[in-house]
């Protein structure tokens, strides 16, 4: 489980670089929409969800994606899992210091 820096929604370039023959604008001033998005991949099947959401990188929005990934599973997957191990980068969002992503996590 991880989460990446926000992207910025629209045609833009991303520091010069593009892959095949897309065209971007010259500069990326004025872009209102920016997503974050939240990576979790199940290392049994190599399933990827990906989740973006439209505020700031924080851990309530990284439990949040973690809910929906679960919410979203069949209930007989639910039933079969017997223990979730997350394996995350520790950043500040995720510290085991930060009391609020310790309590989200718990509950």
């Amino acid at each position: 489980m991880d989460c990446k820096a926000t992207v910025k929604i629209g045609a833009f370039s991303r520091g010069g670089l593009t892959r095949g023959d897309n065209q971007a604008s010259d500069h990326d001033m004025g872009c209102k929409e920016k997503y974050v998005p939240c990576g979790i991949v199940d290392e049994e099947s190599g399933e990827l969800t990906i989740t973006f959401g439209s505020s700031y990188k924080t851990s309530d929005f990284m439990v949040d994606a973690l809910e929906a990934k679960w919410a979203a599973m069949e209930e007989q997957e639910q039933m079969n899992t017997q223990l979730i191990q997350i394996k995350m980068d520790n950043g500040p969002e995720s510290s085991g210091r930060r009391t609020q992503f310790l309590n989200r996590i718990v509950q």
